[in-house]
């Protein structure tokens, strides 16, 4: 049968924020016209109130949502149609923290659904550029109690108890729901994630927005949330081989693999019954796909979805790309 959908891409959607830059422009080409403190591009989006829009080919201006509803397993593979119907189960955007990020956790998906009718909100992490000294939080540092958490939390010594982490480029970490985190100043990456906005916020260095107003805390909503386990390595290790798939992280809500490319690589998605998010994070490539040689281009800042129809695609990279991969395992 002869496919009908092809590499989609979409419209930004540009979010400023207290701690963002201007890295996205810098870095990654995003047309910020011009805005200031522009922290978040959701590149790939299914949550209500902004819900992405293609901005390439025949389907051009519709959202991702009225696609499902039409094209259905076709688009997001008919497993993950079964599961997760109209709604698309994954959220992925570039972050600029030019300033450190509020320390914070999400609920997992009992709790979210309990407390917000929603999903939980499980991430990963892969660090596309980073200043000299640059650090994240994930995890604690050591064994501590809840009764320690919370007085460390109100006397504003949380970060003693936690897990800092020097970053560079091509670092990945995995965040599970429960699992307290922050993104620290002078780090741009890309975070792939449940559909979800639940953030509580435990910490944010006594910081003011541009009205002198404190953000607000949800330190009472986080301690059910969070899970105190304490690990050898919050790092994820993983080796990169050329032109062959180099496997990152796998959990219940995505796998993701990396592609560095020098070479022309075919990829065969046959098995996989899911829908495949391309995220450019260096060089660029062209996508020849379906039976007539169909043509897209990827380049560093892309974000691509490829349709669950589109079993075989074949990458040429000009001259070179790194592509992370992710679908629904």
């Amino acid at each position: 049968m002869k496919t009908v959908l092809y590499p989609l891409k979409f419209e930004l959607i540009l979010k400023e924020r207290i701690w963002g830059g201007e890295k996205l422009y810098s870095e990654l080409n995003k047309p910020l016209n011009g805005r200031k403190n522009i922290g978040e591009s959701w590149e790939l989006s299914g949550v209500e109130d902004d819900v992405s829009v293609v901005s390439n080919g025949f389907l051009q201006g519709n959202t991702l949502n009225e696609l499902i509803e039409v094209y259905m397993g076709d688009l997001v593979g008919e497993r993950v149609y079964k599961q997760y119907g109209n709604e698309f189960p994954l959220l992925i955007k570039f972050i600029d923290a030019r300033d450190d990020l509020s320390i914070q956790v999400h609920p997992g998906d009992e709790l979210a659904a309990k407390r917000h009718n929603s999903y939980g909100k499980t991430e990963m992490w892969y660090v596309l550029q980073a200043e000299n000294g640059a650090s994240l939080i994930s995890g604690f540092a050591r064994k501590v109690t809840p009764s320690e958490y919370e007085a460390a939390v109100e006397d504003n010594t949380i970060e003693t108890l936690l897990a800092k982490h020097p970053v560079s480029a091509g670092d990945a970490f995995f965040i599970p729901a429960g699992r307290i985190h922050a993104i620290g100043a002078g780090i741009l990456l890309a975070e792939i994630q449940q559909t979800s906005d639940l953030t509580y916020r435990i910490y944010d260095f006594d910081r003011r927005d541009d009205k002198g107003n404190a953000r607000e805390l949800h330190t009472g909503l986080a301690l059910e949330a969070i899970d105190f386990s304490v690990y050898d390595n919050y790092k994820t290790d993983y080796k990169l081989k050329a032109n062959t798939l180099s496997k990152l992280i796998t959990s219940p809500f995505f796998s993701s693999a990396i592609l560095e490319l020098d070479k022309v690589v075919e990829r065969d998605y046959y098995s996989l019954d899911s829908f495949v998010i391309l995220i450019c994070t260096e060089g660029a490539a062209s996508i020849e796909f379906g039976e007539d040689n169909g043509r897209e281009t990827i380049a560093k800042g892309d974000t691509v979805l490829i349709p669950a129809e589109l079993q075989q695609l074949r990458f040429i990279p000009e001259p070179s790309a790194k592509i992370i991969e992710v679908h629904i395992p």
